[in-house]
């Protein structure tokens, strides 16, 4: 006799055929053994990531999960290929879950929730089979541009053609200083679902338990501030006071100033003040921040 939990639990086992590829690139950078690591291997690696990170954060989280600021078209598609690189699937299918995530987050329906270990949180769910297709009720706003699709269909494109620009200019060196980075920026990446729900600091009233970090701020370019972010999710900033680095909003701020981008969101004094928990005194009245800072 059957269950309604089996399917379920059969659709979150790790998918061992589609996860070759990325369980391979975190053997990758062994190759690194054999050729030794000179100094520029190094500085690539450290560009690489942060080159990288900054269009995860910019482009796949801000902009296209949260509308965060405006860009072209053309734009538009620097960004998701960009970002694209990373090797973290497609546009559409990252930012589709992320908003999946703020929908449900820290309940049974959250894709990556802490409540469910660590692991899960982690790297589980990307490697099982539930979450391998992209959520197209989600990301119609984009699903309408063909570029984007495209792009989301061959995510892998992008990814393949840095490594094999690394290879062409610098050899089996920097090759495989390509694939540590890559590994690199998974893990700095998911450290956001994972430990921001465990290990920080919270500011604001939360349905969730998302917590700020000042050092995961510096590894991500900003992502840290992640109690911030999902008081009030749809601004360009998550750093919200001077102290909090956030390295992609002042990259964004440039982009702004060279017009490549532009209305960028940030929250107003109000939001700020408000829903704090030292204060004790948010209200309901107040819980409707929150709500405005999803649209």
């Amino acid at each position: 006799m059957t269950t309604a939990i089996e399917p379920r639990a059969f659709d979150e086992r790790i998918w061992w055929r589609k996860s070759l590829p990325f369980l391979l690139m975190h053997l990758a950078p062994i190759g690194l053994f054999w050729t030794g690591v000179r100094r520029s291997d190094v500085v690539l690696v450290v560009a690489l990531y942060f080159a990288r990170m900054f269009f995860i954060t910019a482009g796949f989280h801000r902009y296209f999960a949260h509308h965060a600021y405006k860009t072209s078209r053309a734009m538009q598609f620097v960004l998701a290929f960009c970002a694209s690189t990373s090797c973290q699937k497609g546009v559409l299918w990252w930012a589709a879950h992320h908003r999946a995530h703020h929908r449900y987050s820290d309940t049974e329906l959250d894709i990556h929730s802490p409540i469910r270990g660590f692991w899960w949180s982690h790297v589980g769910w990307i490697l099982c089979r539930r979450y391998q297709p992209t959520d197209w009720a989600r990301i119609r706003d984009f699903a309408k541009y063909p570029e984007l699709v495209w792009l989301n269909r061959y995510h892998l494109v992008p990814g393949v053609l840095l490594g094999t620009a690394c290879y062409a200019l610098g050899g089996a060196h920097s090759l495989f200083a390509f694939f540590l980075s890559t590994v690199l920026l998974y893990h700095g990446t998911f450290s956001i679902n994972s430990l921001m729900h465990l290990w920080g600091r919270r500011r604001y009233v939360t349905t969730d338990t998302s917590r700020n970090s000042f050092l995961l701020a510096l590894i991500t370019m900003g992502e840290g501030w992640h109690n911030n972010h999902h008081y009030y999710q749809s601004t360009a900033n998550q750093g919200f006071f001077w102290w909090e680095i956030d390295a992609s909003y002042y990259l964004l701020k440039i982009l702004s100033w060279l017009g490549l981008v532009w209305e960028l969101r940030t929250p107003s004094p109000r939001v700020l003040a408000s829903n704090r928990i030292a204060d004790a005194n948010h209200t309901t009245s107040d819980a409707a921040l929150v709500t405005e800072g999803r649209n």
